[in-house]
């Protein structure tokens, strides 16, 4: 909806608004920013007073209760969140006036304007304040701090996401750059998803940087690090560092990565962040989270124990405090306060939260420390923050003979070290049945630029996927006739326009 027509009068209380958010960030130490948080207590307390907030200052929230003739008196303690309706895109964010979705019902309150990527359908516009981006700065500051050791390290920082209204590329510069100022010896530099801009980067800027932090989604790192060698990029001599977004991942895929940059300790040179267009970064891999999801998967057994799936899920830590996660159904629903502030907002992400002494006891029943694998740097990354999987939305996997074949699935049997460098690491899964045909679990594999097709690279990628899915997925195993497993690999140039477009977003299955 078009916002109305504002007043344009000078806001004097914005300044002090700023310069207390401001304060607040750059003079507390990330030990004490994140003190609440691993002491324990109910931060459902912070989302009560989250929600008397909003029922003062948003009016789209009280039309928003009074609509489901909630009683606000009622909820007075953190037990009584659960009474509180759950919000979504369409029944809050697109039902009423973006104004009205704002404290005091006035953009004015906001300095900043992003958009989401609309793939769940119409762009939606999404306004905040910089104090919102101080408080994701957080996160950064979390991975820069305890991942790559930043405070000791000249680090220089390549966005690599898009640039321009959507809400990644802008918003890590931003976070990037609240970091330097708080004193982390950062520089950042923005060249979007520009490969020959990126390189000239990396050629003329890191070799004077102890190192370089690429952040992006992982398939376009993926080409950035596959192309650099043509560059004449030679990865190691750059101690190059990885944050991504956007997708979940693969261990095969961290590992052939490693390899690839020169790296080896990928709990310390790689975070996937867990973000929304709705409320930013909600939580982080951690040195930690990612030491326990390599243990996992090398146990597909145990995974499957604790996730519930055949596939991997996305496994990072949050603060509790700043993005509270409850659980409905199998799916997320998180609190927070941002330009829009959600309460019990459900982004339909299928996953689940998995307590700090939960996991570890769960660890230990199947023989796994975590620890030791850490103490080579002083156990930094080690805090007692609750767990968050993430699978993503759960319409990406493919129906065959009634078993769940996920892309993840397929993704490991191509990141196999004797398959992987022949592609791109993008592939299209589908599975074709039909009245005059046989069925058929059909694969296409975009090849690597200058990788030439031929059957003996298709059938070497079909051994590799029919035996990660055999390995990985017991629905599979037991559910598809063993005549029928095998999948129908296909060859593809880089770049075809009919299966894998240059500048658009990929999906990694079709119906």
């Amino acid at each position: 909806m078009t916002p109305e027509r504002e007043s344009t009068v000078l806001d004097h209380r914005q300044p002090q608004r700023a310069a207390e958010a401001w304060r607040h960030f750059a003079e507390t130490p990330l030990d004490r920013l994140l003190t609440h948080a691993e002491a324990g207590g109910d931060p459902r307390a912070g989302a009560i007073a989250l929600f008397h907030d909003m029922l003062a200052h948003v009016p789209a929230y009280r039309s928003f209760l009074a609509e489901r003739n909630i009683d606000p008196a009622v909820i007075r303690v953190p037990a009584d969140l659960d009474r509180l309706p759950r919000m979504t895109k369409a029944n809050y964010v697109q039902r009423y006036p973006l104004a009205e979705l704002v404290r005091g019902g006035k953009l004015a309150g906001c300095d900043m304007m992003a958009v989401s990527s609309g793939s769940t359908g119409k762009p939606t516009f999404w306004p905040r304040f910089v104090s919102d981006e101080l408080h994701i700065a957080q996160r950064f500051e979390q991975v820069f701090h305890d991942s790559f050791m930043a405070d000791e390290r000249r680090s220089l920082a390549v966005v690599c996401f898009a640039l321009g209204s959507w809400v990644g590329g802008l918003y890590t510069l931003a976070c990037c750059r609240h970091l330097a100022a708080k004193g982390y010896p950062i520089l950042t530099v923005a060249p979007g998803m520009n490969k020959p801009e990126i390189y000239r980067i990396l050629s003329e800027l890191s070799p004077g940087f102890d190192q370089t932090v690429l952040l992006g989604y992982p398939p376009y790192l993926k080409d950035i690090i596959d192309g650099g060698p043509a560059a004449g990029i030679a990865w190691p001599k750059l101690k190059v560092r990885m944050v991504m977004a956007g997708e979940v991942f693969s261990e095969e895929w961290r590992s052939l990565l490693a390899e690839r940059m020169g790296s080896n300790d990928p709990c310390y040179d790689f975070a996937s962040l867990y973000g929304t267009a709705d409320a930013g970064v909600l939580a982080n891999e951690t040195p930690l989270s990612i030491q326990i999801r390599r243990f996992l998967a090398s146990r597909p057994d145990a995974a499957r124990e604790l996730f519930g799936e055949a596939r991997l899920p996305t496994l990072a830590q949050y603060d509790p405090y700043s993005r509270l996660f409850e659980t409905a159904e199998g799916t997320l629903l998180f609190s927070g306060d941002n330009g829009v502030p959600l309460l019990r907002y459900h982004i339909a992400d299928h996953g689940g939260l998995i307590a700090y002494d939960e996991m570890m006891r769960f660890l230990t029943h199947h023989g796994f420390d975590p620890l030791p694998g850490l103490a080579g740097h002083s156990w930094r990354g080690v805090r007692h923050l609750p767990f968050v999987y993430v699978f993503g939305r759960a319409n990406f996997a493919v129906s065959y003979f009634g078993a769940n074949v996920y892309p993840e699935n397929i993704a490991v049997g191509l990141e196999q070290s004797e398959i992987a460098a022949w592609t791109t690491g993008k592939f299209v899964v589908m599975a074709k049945e039909g009245l005059d045909v046989a069925p058929e679990l059909y694969v296409a594999v975009e090849l690597a630029p200058n990788v030439s097709p031929d059957e003996a690279k298709a059938q070497s990628m079909a051994d590799s996927i029919l035996g990660q899915l055999l390995r990985l997925n017991t629905e599979f195993a037991n559910y598809t006739p063993a005549e029928y497993r095998r999948p129908k690999v296909e060859l593809k140039p880089a770049g075809d326009p009919d299966w894998f477009p240059v500048g658009v977003k990929h999906r990694y299955s079709r119906r």
